[in-house]
């Protein structure tokens, strides 16, 4: 498609850039240019190559709960718009993003984490979610590879994944054909005038916009003039490794307090999380995989025999209190669109919705107030060495 039938009908638009080409990066650009706006999307590197491709596409806003409010309805949301959203981009694209409707154990192997499961199904099920609380019996009917020392497991059937690498490429390139322009580069700042933000520094190139949406990931608190602490929005790491079975061995996720396995159809398993502050150093470590490894084994000991295919580390977005900064930012024109930890893949269709609405002054259809920048919660600790001081500029 030629860049001119792209932007057919966008004329009137604004301009916007998104600094950031990962899932939320390139979500908002579709969703914008679908609205009229004509998008540039700014990626330091390769457009869903830092935690978009890094994570294990879990899409559990149940299981990953910390309990009823602002957040979980807004993860509810998103998961209810992944069957059309993969639908809508295997149209766009031809991409199959592997939408599995796998459902999540969450396991128990003591007392003490079988009370906090019955708790959780409880509250949940008073909120008219789908939750059911098995006995380890009941729970290896369900899903007999899993470990006989199971005590009890928490079912719940609407928490899915999906294929996070194939949902990159599928919405990289939904957002191209829309009309999306890519360029590579560092931001170096964000450009203001009249205490407006107007465009960005692009490695030394002024670029001017109507609006400025950043979507960078860890890397949002390393935009120069940004007015936000850049310790807001911190990387914290994960190693991860993916195991290869000759046949799948599990149909569900499974979980426990100290990770997770994701079964894929192919017989991949992937296997994880560490959760550390490292700053941006990416290595995977003897430690962090022998970690994975033994939850691996304790979750599944028919894992055993399968071959270790490859391990990698990525980083999330934190924030002190676990939610994104979503929406209007600092100063206007500047929207942000960051800070979901460990739910990005799941809130991607939700964000991209919502900041689009932002950027184009509707009204959007949640309240962003939970989310906002400047929340008394998402204030940064004091400075630690631990945290890291990375020198390279940002752009996704």
């Amino acid at each position: 498609m030629s860049e001119s039938s792209a932007r057919k009908g966008q004329d009137k638009g604004p301009d916007v850039i998104v600094i950031g080409g990962g899932l939320m990066g390139c979500g908002i650009a579709l969703r914008l240019c679908q609205a009229g706006a004509r998008v540039t999307v700014l990626e330091r590197s390769i457009p869903g190559a830092e935690a978009s491709s890094a994570a294990a596409g879990i899409l559990a806003p149940q299981m990953e709960s910390e309990g009823p409010g602002p957040f979980l309805e807004l993860c509810l949301r998103s998961r209810a718009l992944y069957p059309a959203f993969a639908q809508e981009l295997l149209e766009l694209t031809g991409v199959n993003v592997a939408y599995l409707p796998s459902g999540v154990l969450h396991t128990a192997f003591d007392e003490g984490r079988l009370h906090h499961l019955e708790a959780t199904v409880a509250w949940q099920r008073a909120l008219g979610l789908r939750a059911e609380l098995l006995t380890g019996e009941e729970a290896r009917a369900l899903e007999p590879a899993l470990a006989p020392e199971v005590l009890a497991a928490a079912h719940f059937p609407d928490d899915h994944q999906v294929d996070n690498r194939l949902l990159v490429r599928a919405l990289t390139m939904a957002a191209a054909r829309a009309g999306a322009q890519f360029r590579s580069g560092y931001v170096r700042g964000i450009l203001e005038e009249g205490g407006r933000a107007v465009g960005v520094d692009l490695d030394g190139e002024p670029l001017r916009a109507d609006a400025v949406v950043v979507a960078a990931g860890s890397w949002s608190g390393l935009v120069q003039g940004l007015p936000l602490d850049p310790r807001t929005v911190r990387p914290m790491r994960g190693q991860m490794l993916q195991l290869q079975t000759r046949l799948p061995l599990m149909r569900h996720i499974l979980v426990s307090p100290e990770g997770y396995l994701v079964p894929r159809a192919d017989g991949r398993v992937i296997a994880g999380s560490t959760m550390e502050f490292a700053g941006f150093d990416k290595q995977v470590t003897a430690e962090g995989l022998a970690r994975i490894l033994a939850l691996a084994l304790r979750l599944c000991p028919q894992l055993a025999s399968a071959a270790v295919d490859s391990s990698w580390a990525g980083f999330r977005p934190y924030t002190e209190d676990h939610l994104p900064l979503l929406g209007p930012g600092p100063l206007p024109g500047l929207f942000l669109a960051t800070g979901h930890f460990r739910n990005g893949i799941l809130l991607t269709p939700i964000t991209a919705k919502l900041v689009a609405q932002a950027v184009m002054g509707e009204r959007t259809s949640v309240d962003l107030a939970p989310f906002r920048y400047d929340r008394p919660a998402v204030r940064p600790p004091a400075r630690s060495a631990a945290a890291g001081s990375p020198t390279e500029g940002a752009g996704g």
